[in-house]
């Protein structure tokens, strides 16, 4: 047997998911029932399933088994700088922001490093959850450099702070750092978010600077893993 027997056997499944014979959260056969169904080995499985797992179509869950996970996902841009709002406006979903936490505080030491910012300045701490469709999909914990942004209120955080920094503020907000891996999901992300039986969450680390350079915000914001891809454009340089 073509030892490219776990490729074919992965384009079966991919086909499988999109074209909707296998929907969104079903639960795939056990890997003893896949080896008879495909005459194979249990290691061409498992490699058919892990492809599978690292390109977005399944999500392994220990004791419980394999999940297809909904390809219909939203594309999040890597590159720019876009507001959740604008996000959802430009996919014409129905869409609503949950303000969690929002507070004036003394930054503790990891904000402090994070924002680049001492223990006696002030910082501005937003907890939200962004819904989509009815379901709570992302959270999102910013970190405002009070210095940049003198005032914010509660009624702001549930619209678009961009919108308020930008045409209230007039600030010129430039560009960001970003980090992106995944992380196992916490009592934090359970209790602001519909993670349904999900235990991993994707995290986006956002340093972002205005136009003289100056780092005034840090977010972490935590994806739902299921409902997000995230695409860039790359151009090699000649």
């Amino acid at each position: 047997m073509s030892n490219n027997k776990y490729v074919t056997i992965y384009y079966d499944f991919v086909e499988k998911i999109q074209n909707g014979q296998l929907k969104s959260n079903a639960k795939l056969p056990s890997e003893n029932e896949l080896v008879e169904q495909y005459d194979t080995s249990r290691e061409t499985i498992r490699k058919a399933l892990t492809m599978l797992s690292q390109n977005g179509y399944i999500q392994k869950i220990r004791g419980k088994g394999s999940f297809v996970l909904d390809v219909g996902k939203f594309d999040f841009p890597i590159s720019g700088l876009v507001s959740f709002k604008e996000l959802a406006e430009r996919m014409e979903k129905p869409w609503n922001t949950i303000v969690c936490e929002f507070d004036l505080i003394k930054p503790g030491d990891d904000v402090q490093q994070q924002l680049k910012v001492t223990s006696k300045d002030m910082v501005w701490k937003v907890v939200r959850s962004r819904e989509m469709d009815g379901e709570r999909i992302i959270l999102d914990k910013d970190f405002f450099n009070k210095k940049f942004v003198p005032h914010l209120s509660r009624e702001i955080c549930s619209s678009s702070i961009y919108e308020y920094l930008e045409n209230g503020l007039g600030l010129k907000i430039s560009f960001a750092k970003k980090e992106i891996f995944v992380d196992e999901a916490t009592d934090e992300d359970r209790r602001y978010l519909d993670l349904k039986q999900y235990d991993h969450i994707v995290v986006v680390k956002n340093y972002v600077y205005l136009e003289d350079a100056s780092l005034f915000q840090y977010t972490e914001s935590r994806h739902r893993l299921d409902k997000f891809r995230f695409v860039d454009f790359a151009r090699r340089r000649h």
